[in-house]
C-alpha cells in the first residue's frame, strides 16, 4: 500500500511538473491545468491517482495537458514535452484500476465480430470523431487511447469547460487564469461584476438560460475547431451540431449490455450490484434527456450514428483498432 502511494506521489510530481514546463514553453500561465500551490495540487493529483486512478477528472486534466503539449511549436522542446507525457501515460495505465486498465471485453462475443469499415472524409477536410456512450462502457477510456493513438486532441465536458474559461479570461485581459478566478469571485461575492464576461454576454445576447447558452457556446467552439484541426470529443451533442453545420465527421456510439457495464462499475467504484445499476440508470436517464433537449433525437438510437460498438465484443484496445481501421485510408492522417 505504502509502495503504492510513494508510486502515485511520483507520478504525481511529474504531471505537475510537465503541466508546469509545458506552459512555460508555451509562454503564458493562462490555462494551465494546475493553478494552486505545488505541494496541494500534487498531494490532489496522488489522492486522485490512488482513489479514482480511471476517473474522468484526472483523464481530463492529464488529457488538457497533452493537447497543449501538442501545440509546442519548437521541434525540440514538442519533442522533449511529448516524450515525457507518453511515459506518463504508460505509468498511469500500470497503476491498478488505471487509465484504460479495467476492460468490458466478453471474450465469446468478440470471437464472432469481424469489420471492414470505409473512409468517410475527403483530402481537405478535418478528422471530427465524436464518441457517444453509455456510462460504464468503458467509452471514455476508448475515446482517450483513440487521441493518443491517433495523436490528434481530445476533449470532453471539463476540457471544454476549462477552455471556454481560458477564451474567457482571455477576453477579460487577463494574463493568468489564477487571477481571472480571483477578480470573478470578487465580483460574485459583490453581486456587481465590474466587467460582463463572455458567458454572460452570450446569455444576455440570446435570452436563455445559462445551461442553454453554455451549450450554445460550446457549439460554437466546436465548430470553429473543427476548420482548424483534427481531434475527438466526447458528447455535447456534437455529432448533431456538425451535421446542422455540415461539417464532415464520424459519429460513433459506444455501449454494452447493463449487466455488463453494472459490473464494470462494480470494481470501478466498489459497489454492489444494486448501487452499480441504480447509478447506470441514472446516468442514461440524464444523458438520453440532455441529447434529446438539444438535438430532438433519440440518445443511442443506431440510425443517428455512423458506427456503434458494443465495447464487450470487443474490449477497449480492439475498440480502438476497430476505430482505426475505419479511417486508416484518411487522405490527412
Amino acid at each position: 500500500m505504502e509502495n503504492n502511494r510513494q508510486n502515485c506521489y511520483e507520478i504525481a510530481k511529474r504531471i505537475y511538473k510537465l503541466d508546469k514546463d509545458v506552459y512555460e514553453c508555451l509562454g503564458s500561465s493562462l490555462g494551465r491545468t494546475f493553478t494552486g500551490d505545488e505541494a496541494s495540487c500534487i498531494e490532489e493529483l496522488t489522492r486522485l491517482l490512488i482513489t479514482r486512478p480511471h476517473g474522468h477528472e484526472l483523464q481530463s486534466e492529464f488529457a488538457l495537458i497533452g493537447n497543449m503539449a501538442r501545440t509546442i511549436k519548437d521541434k525540440d522542446d514538442h519533442r522533449r514535452m511529448m516524450t515525457e507525457y507518453n511515459e506518463i501515460l504508460q505509468l498511469l495505465h500500470a497503476i491498478p484500476k488505471g487509465i484504460g486498465s479495467v476492460d468490458i471485453l466478453n471474450e465469446n462475443m468478440a470471437a464472432l465480430n469481424t469489420s471492414n469499415l470505409r473512409q468517410k472524409f475527403s483530402p481537405d477536410d478535418h478528422l471530427i470523431i465524436c464518441i457517444g456512450r453509455r456510462h460504464g462502457s468503458a467509452g471514455t477510456d476508448i475515446g482517450f487511447a483513440l487521441a493518443d493513438k491517433l495523436k490528434i486532441n481530445y476533449y470532453d465536458a471539463e476540457i471544454f469547460k476549462r477552455v471556454l474559461k481560458r477564451l474567457d479570461a482571455e477576453k477579460e485581459g487577463f494574463a493568468d487564469e489564477g487571477n481571472y478566478d480571483e477578480e470573478f469571485r470578487n465580483n460574485m461575492a459583490n453581486k456587481e461584476p465590474k466587467k460582463e464576461s463572455f458567458l454572460q454576454n452570450f446569455r444576455k445576447y440570446h435570452g436563455l438560460p445559462v445551461q442553454d447558452a453554455i451549450f450554445f457556446n460550446q457549439s460554437d467552439l466546436i465548430c470553429e475547431m473543427a476548420k482548424k484541426e483534427d481531434f475527438i470529443v466526447m458528447g455535447r451533442c456534437a455529432d448533431v451540431v456538425l451535421t446542422n453545420h455540415r461539417i464532415p465527421h464520424i459519429s460513433i456510439f459506444i455501449t454494452a449490455s447493463f449487466d455488463q457495464r453494472v459490473h464494470r462499475m462494480m470494481e470501478l467504484h466498489n459497489l454492489n450490484y444494486k448501487q452499480a445499476a441504480h447509478l447506470l440508470q441514472k446516468l442514461d436517464k440524464k444523458h438520453e434527456n440532455y441529447y434529446h433537449t438539444y438535438t430532438g433525437k433519440k440518445w443511442g438510437d443506431a440510425v443517428n450514428y455512423d458506427l456503434c460498438i458494443n465495447s464487450a465484443s470487443y474490449g477497449i484496445e480492439e475498440s480502438v483498432e476497430l476505430i482505426e481501421r475505419m479511417i486508416n485510408k484518411y487522405p490527412n492522417r
